[in-house]
C-alpha cells in the first residue's frame, strides 16, 4: 500500500526563498546582473541524497539510511512510500545512494537502485531493481554486487541511463586506492556500463562491465545533451577535487602511487598504465564536489549550455562555461548560489529545470 505523508509541508511554508544575486556572463560574453533563487520543493525529508524524475515530472527519491523509495509530487507535495529495500546499512557514506528509472518508463515500470546492504554475514554494494504495479514495488532482484569496505567510505553510488539506453554505475574504490587499478573481477574504483539486466554492455572496452577505471570516489556524473559526452565529478583525498571528461577504456590514474605532496593534479593521477587522463578542471584544495548537470534551456538563460555542480562542504553551486568544442572549459567556475546545507545530487527535470538535494530537502534553482 502507498503511504501518503505531508513531510516538509510546514517547513516549506515557513522557509523563505534563499536568494543570491550574482554576475553571470551571458552567451554573448557580456556580464549582467541576474538573481538566482533557491526555491524549496520539500524540506524536512529524511536523507534524500539521490533522486530522479519520471517523464511526467514526478520526483522519485531515496531515503539513504532507511532504504525507502518514495515519490514526491513537486506541485501538490504529495509524498508516497513505494517500496522499502531491506538490510540497508547507512553508516558513513553507505546507504541507498543512487536511483534510476527504466528509459522505457512508463511502458516498462522498473526502478533501479544502488544500495549498501548486509546479507549472508557480508556487506555489499549492490545494484538492484524492482517492478512497480499500482504504485507499489514488487520483486526485488539483485543484478550485481561488489564488496563494501570495512571503512564506511568511498562507495560511489551514482547511476544513470545514458543516451545509448545503457546503465552507467559508479562504484568507489572502497577507501583502498589499489582497487581502482585492478581490472580483473574487481569493480571498485570504476565506472560501469551495463545492459538493463546488469550484464556488461556490448562495446565495452575490456569485455566486462568496466567502462573506465582509476577513479577514487564520485557522487556525480552527467551527459552533455549537446554531445552525449559523459562528465564526472570526483572527490580527491586532501587535495584535487576533479571534473573529468570520461572516455571509453580510459585510466584516470588514481591508485597506490597517489600523493598530495606531489604536483597537482599529477600527484593523484599517477598510477597504472599510460595514457592517464587528467581532469579538465580541478580544485587544488578539496570542496567536497558532488552532483552535476547541464543547463539546457533550464529557465536561467545566462547559464544555458554550462555545467552546474555542487559541493557538500559549503553548499555552493557553481557554473562553468565549456569551450566551443565542448571538450573542456573556457572559464573558471564561479559560485551562482549557496544552499542552506551541503549539496548532494543535482538533476534536470523533464522540462529542463535544475533541481538539487541536500541532507533534508529537495530544491529548485530559479531566476527572476
Amino acid at each position: 500500500m502507498i503511504r501518503t505523508v505531508t513531510r516538509g509541508l510546514v517547513a516549506i511554508a515557513m522557509l523563505a526563498l534563499l536568494t543570491v544575486t550574482t554576475t553571470i556572463a551571458s552567451s554573448a560574453g557580456a556580464p549582467h546582473r541576474a538573481t538566482i533563487k533557491i526555491r524549496p520543493v520539500a524540506t524536512g525529508l529524511n536523507g534524500p541524497s539521490a533522486f530522479t524524475f519520471a517523464p511526467n515530472g514526478l520526483i522519485w527519491y531515496l531515503e539513504r539510511g532507511t532504504g525507502e523509495v518514495r515519490t514526491l509530487d513537486p506541485q501538490t507535495k504529495a509524498n508516497h512510500l513505494v517500496f522499502t529495500i531491506g538490510g540497508v546499512n547507512g553508516a558513513g557514506e553507505r546507504g541507498a545512494l543512487g536511483i534510476a528509472l527504466s528509459p522505457r518508463w512508463p511502458t516498462k515500470k522498473v526502478v533501479y537502485v544502488y544500495v549498501t546492504r548486509s546479507g549472508g554475514g557480508h556487506l555489499w554494494n549492490q545494484l538492484v531493481r524492482f517492478n512497480v504495479r499500482a504504485g507499489t514495488g514488487h520483486g526485488l532482484k539483485v543484478l550485481l554486487r561488489s564488496p563494501a569496505s570495512a571503512d564506511p567510505y568511498h562507495n560511489g553510488g551514482r547511476i544513470l541511463f545514458g543516451p545509448d539506453h545503457k546503465l552507467y554505475v559508479m562504484i568507489g574504490d572502497g577507501h583502498h586506492s589499489v582497487n581502482a587499478q585492478d581490472r580483473s573481477d574487481n569493480l571498485r574504483g570504476k565506472i560501469l556500463r551495463l545492459d538493463p539486466d546488469g550484464t556488461g554492455a556490448k562495446g565495452n572496452p575490456f569485455g566486462s562491465r568496466i567502462w573506465s577505471y582509476g577513479h577514487r570516489n564520485s557522487y556525480g556524473f552527467t551527459f552533455d545533451p549537446a554531445t552525449h559526452r559523459l562528465w564526472e565529478t570526483e572527490n580527491g583525498p586532501e587535495c584535487t577535487d576533479e571534473i573529468n571528461l570520461v572516455a571509453k577504456g580510459a585510466n584516470f590514474g588514481w591508485g597506490p602511487k597517489e600523493s598530495c605532496s606531489l604536483a597537482k593534479p599529477a600527484g593523484t593521477n599517477n598510477s597504472g598504465p599510460k595514457p592517464r587522463h587528467f581532469p579538465k578542471r580541478f580544485f587544488p584544495s578539496t570542496i567536497g564536489i558532488t552532483g552535476d548537470a547541464f543547463c539546457h534551456r533550464c529557465g536561467i538563460g545566462s547559464l544555458d549550455g554550462q555545467l552546474v555542480f555542487g559541493d557538500v562542504n559549503a553548499g555552493r553551486l557553481r557554473a562553468i562555461h565549456l569551450n566551443a568544442a565542448r571538450t573542456g572549459f573556457s572559464s573558471k567556475p564561479r559560485v551562482i548560489a549557496t544552499a542552506p546545507t551541503g549539496v548532494h545530487s543535482v538533476e534536470v527535470s523533464p522540462t529542463g529545470h535544475l533541481f538539487f538535494s541536500g541532507p533534508n530537502g529537495i530544491y529548485r534553482l530559479v531566476a527572476v
